[in-house]
């Protein structure tokens, strides 16, 4: 290929990440209508409107409590539900 590579020139350079070239970069990009994209909800999923049914995440306790059990036990939290499912069916 003949000619001179224009692409040749550019280098990677390192970003500056200090609190101070953060900010400035984030005040930049709201002045040009850039939006915030942190997450505003809480995460997990909420109670239900219909019949009120929780998930364990909405009591982090359970959760917590079912996550240990598990790790315990050496299984997933999945097979941990499914044995105790299967308990609660056969009684």
């Amino acid at each position: 290929m003949s000619g001179s590579n224009r692409l040749s020139g550019l280098k990677a350079r390192p970003k500056d990440t200090t609190v101070e070239e953060v900010r400035r970069v984030d005040d930049v990009g709201e002045a040009r209508g850039f939006l915030d994209r942190t997450p505003r909800k809480k995460p997990g999923r909420k109670p239900s409107p219909r019949t009120w049914q929780l998930h364990p995440k909405v009591f982090p306790e359970v959760g917590e409590a079912i996550a240990a059990e598990a790790e315990r036990l050496g299984i997933t939290q999945g097979q941990l539900i499914e044995r105790l499912w299967e308990k609660y069916t056969s009684e």
